[in-house]
């Protein structure tokens, strides 16, 4: 296997085992009697995500890897798990918002409202720069922007939070 493919393998089985998490913690945190919004826009943000993968599994083949691309993709890695790690049993792919729980405000919560989003951003146009694919960096770029245009609106109302505030201060 050829380095591309092996890191396409890579990103492919970390996004598989995520939504493992996703599914053990969106049904914890549903038997505990959180709510699901945005369950309507959710199956078209999964489709712009794995058409996404399947535009780099068919493009790679061959090419040039740029190694320092390849570095900020693996600084964005670690701050994906950073993120995970923070919101831990919260984390899910859903926007699931448990009924009188407090906004979390550490980690990479104490910079950014939505720091997860902030990763998959620059991850969609990243990853595909690496291997020189800029026709995919640009179209899954407008593709997402448009997707968290609904997705970050409807997970600030769910949340309650105004379109401008800041992120909550970090408790001590």
């Amino acid at each position: 296997m050829n380095l591309p493919y092996a890191i396409m393998a890579f990103v492919t089985l970390q996004r598989l085992s995520e939504l493992v998490i996703a599914k053990r913690n969106t049904a914890r945190l549903m038997a505990a009697g959180a709510r699901e919004y945005g369950a309507s826009h959710y199956p078209v943000m999964v489709a712009m995500h794995t058409a996404w993968l399947l535009a780099l599994w068919v493009s790679v083949g061959d090419r040039t890897v740029a190694w320092p691309l390849l570095l900020v993709f693996a600084v964005l890695q670690a701050m994906r798990i950073w993120v995970l790690a923070t919101l831990g049993p919260r984390w899910t792919t859903r926007i699931i918002v448990l009924p009188g729980a407090s906004l979390v405000a550490r980690g990479p919560f104490r910079f950014l409202r939505h720091p997860n989003y902030a990763v998959v951003t620059a991850e969609i146009a990243v990853l595909p720069l690496t291997f020189g694919l800029i026709g995919i960096a640009a179209l899954f770029t407008v593709l997402n922007a448009a997707m968290l245009y609904v997705r970050i609106g409807t997970e600030n109302r769910a949340l309650g939070l105004s379109a401008g505030s800041p992120p909550p201060p970090a408790r001590p």
